[in-house]
């Protein structure tokens, strides 16, 4: 009769709503910033996404990217260097931007199935070599360089820095998550 509904705040549709909203409003304000090495710049888009995938989920996270596209597509500055547009996507880095739809799912599916960091950070790896082949297959179609230059360009000078987001973000983010479950818990 008197039944309890003990349903936590994480669980509502409304908390989904704005997690979502909240990570693809971060990933607007990170991704933009970026250092211009060449033709592929260095970016806080892939940081962004590992955060949003560690603080919801793999779901949720791709989701909140897929969010971010669509802002950057219709033409806000939320890509890198300020930029957005279509034309961005058609453009030699343009690769890289649907590359990192695959990086969520297969980066996330580890972050929400293992709890060993090292296997989350593998599935993080291989999210980010697919994303690379994506960009790297891209950029070669564009600029007409073959493979082995497009690698030398666009991913080795990359794989270091990318490493060390995967390793902040591993920490940060287990340190945000484990400060919403508290506060949800109370």
């Amino acid at each position: 009769m008197g039944k309890k509904f003990n349903t936590s705040i994480r669980n509502t549709r409304t908390y989904s709503l704005l997690s979502i909203a909240l990570m693809a409003a971060i990933m607007c304000i990170l991704a933009p910033m970026s250092i211009p090495i060449g033709p592929v710049p260095i970016t806080l888009t892939n940081f962004a996404i590992y955060l949003s995938l560690y603080i919801l989920d793999w779901k949720k996270g791709t989701i909140s990217y897929l969010i971010y596209l669509l802002i950057g597509l219709v033409g806000f500055p939320v890509f890198s260097g300020f930029t957005g547009g279509i034309e961005k996507l058609a453009g030699p880095t343009g690769g890289y931007i649907i590359g990192f739809i695959p990086m969520a799912i297969i980066a996330g599916i580890a972050i929400n199935k293992f709890k060993q960091k090292w296997i989350q950070l593998i599935g993080m790896i291989i999210g980010t070599v697919v994303c690379y082949a994506f960009g790297t297959l891209w950029f070669c179609l564009q600029s007409g360089n073959p493979v082995i230059a497009a690698l030398s360009i666009c991913v080795f000078p990359f794989i270091p820095g990318d490493l060390v987001k995967m390793i902040i973000a591993i920490f940060i983010a287990t340190k945000i998550r484990e400060k919403l479950d508290k506060v949800q818990n109370r």
